[in-house]
């Protein structure tokens, strides 16, 4: 049993829709949300991991990120809905806050 459903149509491209103003894209595949953060530097990019981390502990939903330097790639998607949930879109929404206090650059 999922602890999230998997989004149905219209509400993935209502999230879709949100996110996309914030660089968020859904994957080829359409089984998850994508981004590349940029950060001034590696201490702003790692302030964003760090706070990102934390709040996906606590919700018990993890990422899949790769970092090199001020670099974030985001994968976002839950395994056992074998697609994108509410808990991806509310990741997503605070890793946007999260990137923003860290000092996301333009």
């Amino acid at each position: 049993m999922t602890r999230s459903a998997k989004l149905d149509e219209n509400a993935l491209a209502a999230a879709e829709a949100e996110l996309s103003r914030s660089g968020w894209r859904l994957s080829e595949d359409k089984a998850a949300l994508e981004k590349n953060f940029r950060f001034k530097g590696f201490p702003e990019a790692m302030t964003f991991m760090s706070m990102a981390a934390w709040h996906a502990q606590a919700k018990d939903h993890h990422p899949e990120w790769f970092n090199v330097y001020n670099k974030v790639d985001v994968r976002l998607t839950t395994h056992d809905a074998d697609g994108i949930t509410e808990l991806d879109v509310a990741l997503a929404r605070h890793m946007d806050e999260a990137a923003a206090y860290a000092g996301e650059a333009a």
